[in-house]
């Protein structure tokens, strides 16, 4: 199968392109740049619709990141980049004289808002705040591909671990000097998932043709922060004697914070339920594996 991949050149993109490759798939990588990287490259932009001719399936993973200081500008970027890149995609399989057969596109368990101590599926509403509504609109963009006949799955990614990039990453410098802890109080809820389980769950959406609509790429094992800075501490053979009190991340970091702060204790239940398979289901086998010494 031709699979087009926007972001194949991020964290998540690459990963997919991988496993893509290795199960004998033809990996078409859509971006801004695609001068100098070969025939397997084509151009996209938010501008204009992209040339999806011969793909049969697309995975879209374009978008600025979440990271960083909440200005108007960088809010709006996060919307824009989301909802605009995938009304391109979904414009270019409409004109298609053979649509691709799949949509995967990117989402965020950002989607249900701050969900306390209680558990969340694809079965639950839609929560509050800036990322929820974000959510609804590119995933309300998505869903216009049924009008070409596509299948379309809703991937609503967690907290990606990997040594690349991600949380995890930026994470580690401070962990090793013995400088992590807890955010806030350490009681919110905490939805990840490896980057090769995400990896994994992105390729089965593709070929599994019994799945569509919501599906989260969370490990079936939420935990708290709390959990998960002692998780990662002990893996590390490091103290974790530091916490980072929430009014301190509100000063410093204005509306992501609460990305750190609020809880979500999301559940994967729909890939469950579809048969897959987590190679990494609880957090001390991710974090085993991602720090193992002949990774260093």
């Amino acid at each position: 199968m031709k699979i087009g991949i926007t972001g194949a050149g991020g964290l998540i993109g690459r990963h997919v392109a991988a496993l893509a490759r290795e199960r004998g798939h033809e990996v078409i990588g859509f971006t801004r740049n695609p001068e100098g990287r070969g025939p397997g490259w084509r151009k996209f932009s938010t501008g204009e619709p992209p040339d999806v001719k011969g793909c049969e399936a697309i995975v879209n993973l374009a978008g600025e990141s979440v990271v960083g200081l909440w200005t108007a500008a960088k809010r709006m970027e996060i919307r824009e980049s989301r909802v605009l890149a995938t009304r391109r995609i979904v414009e270019a399989m409409q004109a298609a004289a053979v649509p691709p057969r799949v949509l995967v596109n990117g989402s965020a368990i950002g989607y249900y808002g701050d969900t306390g101590d209680g558990a969340a599926d694809e079965g639950s509403p839609r929560g509050g705040g800036f990322l929820a509504d974000v959510c609804e609109a590119w995933e309300a963009e998505a869903l216009k591909a049924r009008e070409a006949g596509a299948r379309v799955v809703l991937l609503r990614t967690g907290v990606v671990l990997s040594t690349e990039g991600g949380a995890l990453a930026a994470m580690l410098p401070a962990f090793r000097f013995a400088l992590g802890g807890r955010l806030g109080n350490g009681r919110q809820w905490l939805a990840w998932i490896h980057i090769a389980d995400e990896a994994a769950l992105a390729l089965e959406a593709i070929e599994n043709e019994a799945m569509q609509g919501s599906v989260n790429a969370t490990a079936p094992n939420p935990v708290t922060n709390a959990d998960f800075t002692k998780t990662l501490a002990a893996a590390l053979h490091r103290p974790s004697l530091f916490g980072v009190p929430a009014f301190a991340l509100r000063a410093v970091l204005d509306g992501f914070a609460s990305e750190l702060l609020e809880s979500r204790r999301i559940l994967p239940s729909a890939a469950v339920a579809a048969g897959f398979r987590f190679q990494y289901p609880t957090l001390p086998d991710a974090v085993g594996q991602l720090l193992q010494p002949s990774r260093h």
